[in-house]
C-alpha cells in the first residue's frame, strides 16, 4: 500500500505574503511529490495583491489562495513545518505526524514603504530569495522520491548496467565513455 503524499505546511504570522509566495513556488517546483499548504499564527484574512502579482510575473497563479489559521491543520498529519518568520517560529505548535521542522526567515515585504514601484521591488527581491531556497528544497524532495522509487542512486551507490553486446577485455563501456566526455565538457 502506498503511503499518502506528505504534507508540508509553511507558516508565517499573517499568511498574506511570505508563506503564500513560498507555497506557490514550492508546489510548482515539487512536481506533486508533496502536498503544500500555508497558514498563519494571526492570519490577516487576505492574500496581499503584490504577492499575487509578483508570482504571476514568473507564471504562478495564487489568486485563489486564502489566508488560513494554522489551527486548521492541527487535525491533519503534517510531515514538515517550515516557518518563514520569527513570530510564527515562536508560536508554532507541534502538528500530528510532524517529522521535520525548519525555520527559514525572510523579510516581510508587506512592511515595505515608498511608492508602489518601490514596494514591488521589495516583493520581487523577497520572492527571488524565497524561490532560491524553496526550489532547492523541492529538488531535494524530488530526488528523495526518485530514490524511494529506485529511479535515483543513493550517495555512494554505484550504477550497475548490462549490455547486449560483448566487450573484449580492456574495452571501456560506451556509457562510461559518455559520462567521461560530459564531465570534461
Amino acid at each position: 500500500m502506498d503511503s499518502p503524499t506528505p504534507l508540508v505546511l509553511i507558516l508565517c504570522t499573517g499568511n498574506s505574503c511570505r508563506s503564500h509566495l513560498a507555497e506557490g513556488i514550492l508546489r510548482a517546483a515539487a512536481g506533486g511529490v508533496i502536498r503544500v499548504a500555508s497558514a498563519g499564527s494571526k492570519p490577516t484574512g487576505y492574500v496581499h495583491p503584490f504577492a499575487v502579482n509578483v508570482l504571476a510575473e514568473i507564471g504562478l497563479d495564487i489568486s485563489a489562495h486564502t489566508s488560513k489559521h494554522m489551527n486548521e491543520f492541527l487535525g491533519q498529519p503534517v510531515e514538515t513545518v517550515i516557518t518563514v518568520c520569527d513570530t510564527a517560529d515562536q508560536a508554532c505548535p507541534v502538528f500530528p505526524g510532524q517529522l521535520n521542522r525548519y525555520h527559514w526567515p525572510f523579510e516581510d515585504p508587506a512592511r515595505a514603504v515608498g511608492t508602489d514601484d518601490e514596494k514591488l521591488a521589495v516583493f520581487r527581491r523577497v520572492r527571488d530569495e524565497i524561490r532560491a531556497v524553496f526550489e532547492a528544497y523541492a529538488t531535494g524532495r524530488r530526488d528523495e522520491a526518485r530514490r524511494r522509487e529506485g529511479k535515483l542512486l543513493s550517495p555512494g551507490q554505484k550504477l550497475i548496467h548490462r549490455h547486449e553486446e560483448k566487450f573484449r577485455p580492456g574495452d571501456e563501456c560506451p556509457h562510461e565513455l559518455g559520462m567521461q566526455s560530459r564531465q570534461r565538457a
